[in-house]
C-alpha cells in the first residue's frame, strides 16, 4: 500500500513537470531554490551576539561546567583542589585540540607538565567522555530555544578528517588533500550537539557507525524520551541492508545519494508501475528471497535489541563479502523497497528534500566548528593506541559541545530579556540562527580559569571529621 502510494504521488509529479525522466530512464529534479535572505534575521543575529560578547574559550568552559558538572564525571567525583580541576581541563584541551601536553601547561599558569599528562590517560577510561558528553548534550536541550531547532527526533551524521602522522594505525590518504588523515565520524542532533562520536578509518563505507550511532542512543534513552526516528546520511552513509536494518531498528535512513539522476527505483516482479514511471523502474525484487531470509533478519534484530551485537559489528559482517546468504539477500532486497519509498519522497515532496539537505547543512556547520576548536593536525607521537585516538575524538566532540551548550545558554538569556524589555523576538527567526558561532570566541593564547566564582559547584567543600562532629 505504501509503495502504491508513493509511485502515485512520484508519478504526479512527473505529470505536473516537477520532476522529469528522459528517454534514457534518468531522473532530474531542479535544484532546490535557497531561502529568501531576510536582512531582518541577519540584524537580529548579529545584536545578539553583539550582546552577547567576546569571551575566552577558558571562561566558556568554567561556566558549562558550573551548569552541568561535566568534569564530575571525567574525574569519576567532584575536584578536591583547583590544580586537580586545572589538570582535567588542561587534559581535555590537549587531546581536544592541536596541542600536547607541554603546550597546554604553557597556556594555562599554575599547571605542570606531569598533571596534564597524568589526567590525559585518566581520560582514556572507558566511558568517561562519554557520560561527560552527555551531561553537556543535556544542558544544552533543557534550552526552550533547542527546541526551536528540532524537537529531538531527526540528526545526521557524518565523517571529517583531522590531519595526522603516517604512523598512526588507522591513518589514510585523504583523497581531497592528498595528506594522511585520521576519521572522526559525528553524529549531530537537529538542535545542532553531537551526540556520538567514533574514530574510524578514511575511504570506507560509514554505513556501519552511522546505523549504530543512532541504535546507541535510542537504547540509552528512557521510555517517555523522544528517540530518534530519522537519520540522514551521504552515500558513504549508506547500503541497501543498512536501510533494512535501521528501518527493523525503529527509524529512517535518509541518504543524499551521489549521482541521482541514475537511481531507479526497484520494484517487486510482476508489480504494476504507473505509465510515466515505466523507464525508470527496474523489477527484479525477489519477494520470495525476504520471505526465506525473514527469520533470520529478525533474529539478528533481536541480538541487537538485547546488546548480544552491535549495530556496527552486525553490519560489518553483512558487507559485500556476505553475499549469497539468506539473511543478507533478504535484508537487500528488502533494503531495495525501501530505498524505492524513500526515493519517492525525496523526488516529489520538495519539503522533504529540503528538511534532508537542512540536517545534512547543520553537520557541516558544526564540522566548521570543530575545525576550529582543532585546527591543526594530531601530533605524530599521539593516536597510537586506539583508546588514545578513541580520547582524542571524544575530547573533540566535548569541547565542541561545550561551544554549542554556552552560545544556546547565552542566547536563551538574551531572547529572555529582549521579551522582558517589550522587544520580542520571533521564534521563525530563531530558527534560522544556529549556535554554532564561533567568531566571538578566542580559542588562543593564555587561559586563565576563573574556578573561584565557581568554587561551590565545581568544587568538592571541606567535610568535618567525625571528631570535630562530635565536639561539636
Amino acid at each position: 500500500m505504501h509503495l502504491k502510494v508513493g509511485l502515485q504521488a512520484l508519478s504526479e509529479a512527473v505529470q505536473a513537470g516537477m520532476v522529469e525522466i528522459d528517454d534514457k530512464g534518468l531522473i532530474h529534479i531542479p535544484a532546490l531554490a535557497p531561502m529568501d535572505v531576510d536582512e531582518a534575521v541577519r540584524r537580529t543575529r548579529d545584536a545578539m551576539f553583539n550582546v552577547i560578547g567576546p569571551s575566552q574559550f577558558s571562561d566558556v568552559i568554567v561556566e558549562v561546567d558550573a551548569h552541568c558538572c561535566f568534569s564530575e564525571v571525567l574525574l569519576g567525583r567532584r575536584a578536591k583542589s583547583e590544580p586537580e580541576l586545572l589538570g582535567c581541563y588542561g587534559a581535555l584541551l590537549a587531546h581536544g585540540t592541536e596541542n600536547d601536553a607541554k603546550g597546554v601547561a604553557a597556556m594555562i599558569p599554575g599547571i605542570e607538565v606531569a598533571h596534564v599528562t597524568a589526567a590525559m590517560r585518566a581520560l582514556e577510561a572507558h566511558g568517561r567522555l562519554k557520560g561527560a558528553n552527555e551531561r553537556v548534550l543535556a544542558l544544552q536541550k533543557r534550552f526552550p530555544i533547542a527546541r526551536l531547532w528540532d524537537k529531538g527526533d531527526k540528526a545526521s551524521s557524518d565523517m571529517m578528517s583531522l590531519d595526522a602522522s603516517r604512523h598512526i594505525f588507522n591513518a589514510r590518504v585523504d583523497p581531497r588533500r592528498r595528506t594522511h588523515a585520521v576519521g572522526i565520524y559525528t553524529h549531530v542532533l537537529g538542535s545542532y550537539g553531537v551526540f556520538h562520536d567514533e574514530a574510524i578509518v578514511l575511504n570506507e563505507r560509514q554505513h556501519s557507525i552511522a546505523v549504530h550511532g543512532v541504535e546507541a542512543y535510542n537504547a540509552s534513552r528512557a521510555e517517555d524520551e523522544i528517540k530518534l526516528s530519522l537519520l540522514a546520511v551521504d552515500t558513504h552513509g549508506y547500503t541497501n541492508v543498512a536501510m533494512s536494518v535501521a528501518k527493523l531498528l525503529g527509524f529512517d535512513l535518509c541518504p543524499r545519494l551521489r549521482n541521482l539522476s541514475e537511481q531507479r527505483l526497484f520494484l517487486p516482479r510482476g508489480f504494476e508501475i504507473p505509465e510515466a514511471l515505466d523507464l525508470a523502474s527496474v523489477c527484479n525484487i525477489s519477494e520470495a528471497a525476504i520471505v526465506r531470509g525473514w527469520d533470520e533478519v529478525l533474529r539478528l534484530i533481536a541480538s541487537i535489541r538485547q546488546g548480544r551485537v552491535s549495530a556496527k559489528f552486525a553490519l560489518e559482517k553483512l558487507g559485500s563479502a556476505a553475499q549469497g546468504d539468506l539473511m543478507h539477500k533478504a535484508a537487500d532486497q528488502l533494503g531495495r523497497l525501501l530505498r524505492t519509498l524513500y526515493l519517492c519522497d525525496y523526488f516529489s515532496n520538495t519539503e522533504f528534500r529540503r528538511e534532508i539537505h537542512t540536517l545534512l547543512n547543520r553537520g557541516e556547520s558544526v564540522h566548521q566548528l570543530q575545525r576550529a576548536v582543532f585546527h591543526g593536525r594530531v601530533m605524530p607521537e599521539r593516536g597510537r593506541r586506539r583508546d588514545e585516538i578513541q580520547a582524542i575524538s571524544g575530547s573533540h566532540v566535548l569541547l565542541t559541545n561545550v561551544v554549542i551548550a554556552w552560545n544556546t545558554l547565552h542566547m536563551q538569556a538574551v531572547v529572555d530579556r529582549w521579551h522582558k524589555e517589550k522587544y520580542p523576538i520571533e521564534e521563525s527567526w530563531i530558527r534560522r540562527m544556529g549556535p554554532v558561532h564561533f567568531g566571538n570566541i578566542n580559542f588562543r593564547g593564555m587561559l586563565d580559569f576563573e574556578i573561584k566564582s565557581y568554587a561551590d559547584a565545581l568544587l568538592q567543600t571541606a567535610q568535618p571529621t567525625r571528631k570535630q562532629k562530635i565536639g561539636a
